[in-house]
This record gives structure tokens, sequence and C-alpha cells, in this order.
């Protein structure tokens, strides 16, 4: 017998005991065996394509099938609206912002919080084979013991006979990238669905190239259901499909312009449906075919897969499980909260927190200076994004589609039965007060409650932080609640927020100066009685304070921030540094009073111009206009 068989026989005879004495184990007479799992995971896809889950979306036959032997979840999320951060929250079960993991790509990589290992690691210890084929992404240091096996090699098939199995696969078919083509795919490619008659979304602008985009992404999703079928295909032909719970989802929301990399619903609502096994249906209170309208997201999948098994769920982690034999399908349809987080993609820094309750969206926006639309590298090679940008610039599109190209509301509330895509805010409306505060209240406490990191700078973070940041989190827990009030009193009526500005800008703490600035820049052309107090940090030794001051007193159009901030990015040599400077400069140089910076490279620390981050924003910086 292998060292993993024996640690498999004790693991189940741990769980046999565990179940018989709290009455959820396995009926008297039954035979314990454990299940398999399947994630077949689709990139960059929300649930707005299929036509399972949103009315103007496709069909999609085999995922249809799928649902029919089991459960369609509509209310299912990603935390994060971008890869990287959304698979190491999935992997984890852990909030991003509160382990150091929120940021995309990673400037460092953090060792998994103390005590808990990536989820895949205690099924392999119960005596599972586990595989991956072959995206990982983490933010993470891997810990041993995760995978069997890594690869694109990797499959259920290499494990010992009659060995259970957590077997995942990425499929790239419905990827951003796909939607990088040149302009002559247009005359040559014509998608199965028909272009006119594609919904397009009430921000886009109605062109060819949108609908054309709309169409061409659809034909990727019936490449994503094919692979679906084969999956189950060879399950059948192996005689294990009715012994495996198969999960498919997307990996976050996408790709249409403005939904990846965006704390929207078309970035964060991912379709999911979960494959019932005949011979374990008795693990799970749905019946096969059932739908709910219960809210999941990333943090509870990990668990839910050690609940199914029987293995022991680790404390400290966020997530918890929504199917099981000791959970009941009324306790998953009662849930109706999820939380969501957008930070830094690629060289495009934001701090947005959302949160759902229902069909309430809510959104929390820190820093709403910052248009959704500020350019991004990436995003960009679309052709659709830039026909959108061009349009905004040409003054050719209404104010729905204006909205992602302008500053933001610091929150904003959806009614999302009413308006599934988040195009009347609702923050403003008295008659929706009370939800508002409701949801503002608990997301506020739900940040400090992590705590959130993200309020100190990444760079910050880098060097204090990151090689324990739930540690130095919960030593700092304190003060991040008081950086969190300092940005809350952009929520304020000016006169209300100016006391409290006045105290942060005068504290003597570089972070809550930081944060003074920035709330200086909510309120524009109000916060006027500070333009002289903004003036005097121009010269702090602190570059990111610096920078801040400088772009508060830009925006508003008073002193031209050009050489202040050329300087801090010349001086610094902390490539995240003058990442998040950077940021301000294209800010700068896209809003109102369009500053011209000329950035020479030959003046930048050669560790800055190391950072490809940095380059892009360079190219883009210095490109002839």
């Amino acid at each position: 017998m292998t060292k993993q068989q024996i640690t498999g026989l004790l693991a189940t005879s741990l769980i046999l005991l565990t179940a018989f004495f709290s009455g959820c184990g396995p009926a008297e007479g039954s035979r314990q065996e454990s299940p398999n799992f399947i994630w077949i995971i689709s990139e960059d896809n929300s649930k707005h394509y299929m036509a399972l889950f949103d009315p103007n979306g496709i069909a999609a036959p085999n995922i249809e099938n799928m649902a029919g032997d089991g459960i369609l979840f509509t209310r299912a999320f990603s935390n994060a609206p971008v890869c990287s951060v959304a698979r190491s929250t999935l992997i984890s079960s852990c909030y991003a912002p509160r382990t150091g993991t929120q940021y995309h790509r990673k400037s460092t990589i953090v060792p998994m919080p103390e005590g808990i290992e990536m989820f895949p690691t205690y099924l392999r210890n119960a005596g599972y084979y586990t595989t991956n084929n072959s995206k990982e992404d983490y933010n993470y240091r891997k810990n041993e013991g995760v995978w069997d096996e890594s690869s694109k090699m990797a499959h259920w098939h290499n494990r010992e006979e009659g060995q259970p199995f957590f077997h995942k696969e990425s499929h790239p078919v419905s990827h951003e990238s796909r939607l990088h083509f040149k302009e002559e795919l247009m005359a040559t490619y014509k998608p199965v669905t028909d272009p006119d008659s594609v919904f397009v979304f009430p921000c886009h602008p109605d062109t060819e190239l949108f609908r054309f985009t709309g169409a061409y992404y659809r034909d990727k999703i019936l490449a994503v259901d094919t692979i679906v079928g084969n999956v189950m295909r060879q399950l059948e032909e192996d005689g294990l499909l009715e012994a495996t719970f198969i999960f498919y989802f997307g990996d976050h929301g996408g790709v249409l312009p403005g939904s990846k990399g965006y704390a929207c619903e078309s970035g964060l609502h991912v379709p999911l449906v979960v494959r019932i096994p005949e011979k374990f249906k008795h693990l799970v209170d749905f019946k096969r075919g059932a739908k709910t309208d219960g809210f999941v997201s990333f943090i509870d999948f990990g668990p839910t897969l050690l609940e199914l098994a029987g293995v022991n769920i680790p404390e400290g982690i966020d997530g918890e499980p929504f199917l099981g034999k000791c959970i009941s399908s009324k306790q998953v349809d009662d849930r109706e909260v999820t939380f969501g987080y957008a930070d830094r993609f690629d060289e495009k820094y934001d701090l947005v927190r959302t949160m759902r309750k229902g069909n309430y969206k809510y959104i929390r926006n820190y820093q709403p200076f910052n248009p959704d639309g500020l350019h991004n590298f990436y995003r960009y090679r679309c052709l659709a994004f830039k026909e959108w940008r061009n349009m905004f610039y040409a003054g050719e599109l209404s104010g729905i589609q204006r909205h992602f190209f302008e500053p933001r509301g610091a929150e904003e509330l959806y009614d999302l039965e009413a308006d599934p895509y988040e195009t009347k805010d609702l923050a403003a409306d008295p008659a929706h007060q009370d939800i508002l505060l409701e949801l503002r209240n608990t997301l506020t406490n739900w940040a400090k409650g992590m705590p959130d990191l993200s309020f100190y700078p990444e760079s910050e973070l880098q060097k204090e932080a990151f090689e324990n940041p739930v540690v130095f989190g919960r030593e700092h827990q304190q003060e991040i609640a008081e950086l969190i009030d300092i940005a809350d009193l952009s929520l304020l009526p000016f006169k209300d927020a100016r006391q409290g500005i006045k105290a942060s800008l005068d504290a003597d703490n570089p972070w809550k100066n930081y944060w003074g600035l920035i709330v200086c820049s909510c309120f524009g052309t109000e916060a006027e009685p500070f333009y002289d107090t903004a003036k005097e940090f121009l010269e702090s030794e602190n570059l990111l304070i610096r920078t801040r001051a400088a772009e508060f007193l830009g925006l508003v159009g008073v002193e031209d921030p050009v050489r202040v901030i050329s300087e801090a990015v010349q001086k610094t040599a902390d490539d995240i540094e003058a990442t998040l400077i950077l940021n301000s400069v294209v800010l700068l140089m896209d809003g109102p009073f369009r500053y011209q910076f000329d950035l020479d490279k030959n003046l930048l620390s050669s560790e800055v111009l190391k950072q490809d981050l940095v380059q892009r924003r360079l190219e883009y910086i210095n490109r002839e206009n």
C-alpha cells in the first residue's frame, strides 16, 4: 500500500467517525466512498453570453445538459474581475486584499496565510489525486503538496486505480486576447451569430465593429461548450460520469470592453453549473435540474469541495461551503451577499470595493477621479476599445456611453433587477438612502474587519508587508481603520468633511496626509481651502505624497503638475512607486487640462526601467500625438 493510500485510509476513517458523531454521514448500511471532482474553467467570460443565464446569450447545449443533471447557479461571482487575483482567491478561499494578493500582475509573490494551505493540498492529504491542466497564475508562493501534476499533460488517467481525484483544467479559447484581432478579420470571418442580431450593451456605441466583436465572441462561447461536452464524454467512456461532480464556471467576467478589469457585473458575475453525479446525489440537498438564486463566490469553492469530500475545512479562510450533506438547499437559497475588489490591473491603478445584497449593487470608488477608461496597454489592444475611446474624444457618445471615460461618483448604487447593466445610479436618490447607508456601512465594516491592506500604497506594502501580509494587517488594523475613515470623508458634504480633511493633512502620519490629499481630489474645486496646504506638500520627501498634492492641484487647474511629478518619477528608484506615479501622469495627460509630459528615459533609474509596466506607461506618455 502506498503512502498516499495509507493517508487516504486514515482520512476516510476520521471522516466516518466525524460523520457518526455529527449525524451528517452516509445513511446506515451504505458504503462510504469519495466522489471525484472536475473543474472546467473558461477564461474571461461573464454570465451574459449564454442563454442559460441571460436572454441575450446563445445556446450552449452541453452546458445546458449539465444543468439538467445538476444545479444552475444564477448568482455566482468571482470576487475580482481579473485572472491572477481571482485565481488567488479561488486557490486560497481568502479575500485578496486581506492577504496581499489583490494586484495584477503581481509585484511580489506572497506567502499563504499562516496555518492555511492551497485547498487541493487538503484533498491530496486525504488520498485524492490532484491535477491541474495547466494555468495556475497565483499571487501566492505555492506550498508543497498542492498538485500531483500541474502541466499540459495532467489528467485523471494518471492516478492509481480506484483513487479519487480532483482535476482542474482552464481553457483560454474565450480569453481577452481572442478579441485582439485585426480589422481585416471582419471581411473574412462570418460569425455563427448574425452581428445584426447581437444585443449591444447600453454603455457601448452601436457600431459595426461592436456588433461584430459581440458576435465573434459568442462563437468563442460555442467553443467553450464543445470543450465541456468533450470532458463529459471522456468521463462517460471511463465509467466515471456518475461518480464525479463537474463544476463549469468562468474564471471572472469579460471580455467585451469595460468588463474584464472593472468591478461591474459583467466583470464579476460568472456562469456556474454543477453537475450532480447519480452515485453521490445523497451528498446534495438539491434535486438534479434545480436552479438557485443563492449567492456564491470564489472564496466558497474550495471549502465546498472539502465539504463534499468529507475533509475538514481549515480555520482562517473566508469562504463557506455551499454544497454538502449538512447544507440544505434553503440555506443556499437564502445566501444574498457577495463582495468584490478591483485594485491594480497591469499598469492601471484603481481602488474599488463592491457589495451586492440581493438585487442591489453598491460600488465604493475610493479614487473616483480616476476614470475606468484610463489607458491600459492590454485593454486597448482590442479594436472596439479603441473605437469607443475615439468616439468619446470626438463627442459622439451618449451620456451612458460616456460614463466609462468620465470621473465617477465616490459611491454608486444600482437596482440590478430594474437596471441589470448599471446605467442608473441611485446613490443620490432620497428613496434609496436607507439601502445605500446599509450597504455602505456593511462594506466599510468588511474593509476594516479584513483588514484591507490597499489603504497603503502598493510600494509601501512591498517594503513593509509582503513577507507576511496577514500579520502586517493585524498589527496595523487600527491604522487601516483610521485611513478608511479619512477616505470616507469624501462621502460627506464638504462643509462636514472639512475639519476631518484638515486633521488628516496636519497629522504626523504620511499615509493620513496621503489620503487627505486624495479626498481633496475627490472634492475638486470644493476643496479650495486646502490649495495652499497642498502646495506645501509639493516638496515632501515622500514622493507619493508629493505626487498626490500635484495631482490634486492639477486636476482643479490651479497649478501645472508637470515639473513636480516629472521630478518624482526621475527621483524614485522603486519601480512600483514609479508605476503609481505614472498612473497620475496619464490621468493628468488625458484629463480636461491635457497637461503635456515629456519623460526622458535617460533620466529615470535603471531599476525603474526594468519594470515592463513602466515601459508601457512611457510608451503611451511619449507617443506621437
